[in-house]
């Protein structure tokens, strides 16, 4: 791993190129196969639905990326309700290209295991395939890691199989998978608060936060796109739906 690499916040010109890191880390994984079937068009539907959580989260979260543009995460601040992108449901409709049912089920199944108390959601954690191999997946949630003792809540995601022991060296812990029909396996995760805090951990009790918090967000967020680590070969995670 280059130790000299540095990580910085996304500024608004990132805002393609990390859609475009995303698509590219996710293209070859099972979940990207199932979402878009046809795959002519699986890149392009990709980046459209990846950007529109990207905007969005320059507004309702934050980016963090590698100063040469090869490794991202983006994650939303789920401490209180947050409203859908402008016209969602028409861009996308538009970005999915004719596979919108299958965002939707995604989203679907990813809002039963969503947490319904204030945290924050991991939506993405991408390495570019070039790149991939060299510890970058490790440097990300390094830094992942401190902004979140230092925010002191608790925190979600949503992996594919191959991403749980990387994540697990972070602090995350499986709670019960998700089986897409005829599709991969999605294992959501959660990351306590800082152990001398009072926050209360990511549960999904009944009474929920506010329904503008529980919107669709049928996005390649939620589960950790191809990761990459020295010893470890992770996939895609956050699914497509930061919500």
């Amino acid at each position: 791993m280059d130790t000299t690499a540095r990580i910085r916040a996304a500024r608004w010109a990132d805002k393609n190129p990390v859609a475009a890191l995303i698509a590219d880390a996710l293209h070859p994984t099972p979940l990207a196969a199932w979402l878009v079937p046809n795959p002519p068009r699986r890149r392009q539907v990709i980046t459209d639905v990846a950007a529109i959580w990207v905007e969005h989260a320059m507004f309702f979260g934050d980016i963090h990326l590698t100063d040469d543009l090869t490794a991202v995460t983006v994650g939303f601040h789920r401490y209180r309700p947050i409203p859908p992108p402008a016209q969602y449901r028409i861009r996308l409709t538009d970005a999915a290209a004719g596979h919108v049912d299958r965002f939707d089920l995604l989203d679907s199944l990813l809002s039963m295991k969503q947490p319904t108390e204030p945290h924050y959601h991991l939506a993405f954690l991408a390495v570019r395939p070039a790149n991939q191999n060299a510890g970058l997946a490790t440097a990300m949630l390094t830094h992942h890691r401190s902004r979140l003792d230092r925010i002191d809540l608790p925190a979600w995601t949503v992996t594919p199989p191959d991403g749980q022991s990387l994540l697990a060296r972070y602090g995350y812990t499986p709670r019960p998978a998700i089986a897409l029909p005829d599709g991969p396996t999605l294992h959501p995760m959660r990351r306590n608060a800082h152990r001398h805090s009072g926050s209360a951990m990511p549960i999904n009790p009944a009474r929920a936060i506010g329904t503008a918090g529980r919107v669709s967000m049928s996005s390649p967020a939620a589960l950790v796109s191809r990761q990459a680590d020295p010893a470890i070969d992770h996939l895609d995670p956050n699914r497509f739906h930061p919500r």
